[in-house]
């Protein structure tokens, strides 16, 4: 059952790595919004490209308000599955290879 814990514990760390990543994309894409970034950048799109599929839907669930929080509800969201589903993918992993 090692194999399985050790498959778990590289799974978890990868989803880690990626709620850090998107963590900061939105962290970057909130920060640039105050500033009226150009549209035709190179890494503005990508920005928009990469974290648009996040926000876009907490945007449709949010009822409409002069300022958009979606940056926030997203942080939110990254920081409960890092400390629920990373959290539980790394314990689960520690149980079966010890086991």
């Amino acid at each position: 059952m090692f194999i399985v814990g050790n498959l778990l514990l590289a799974l978890a760390r990868v989803v880690d790595v990626l709620l850090i990543m998107f963590y900061w994309l939105i962290l970057i894409r909130a920060l640039i919004s105050w500033v009226n970034p150009d549209p035709y950048n190179t890494i503005v799109q990508f920005l928009y490209r990469v974290t648009e599929p996040i926000l876009q839907p907490i945007r449709r669930i949010l009822p409409p308000m002069g300022i958009d929080i979606s940056p926030i509800i997203a942080f939110l969201i990254i920081v409960f599955l890092q400390s629920f589903l990373v959290r539980t993918l790394t314990e689960l992993s520690f149980k079966l290879r010890y086991e």
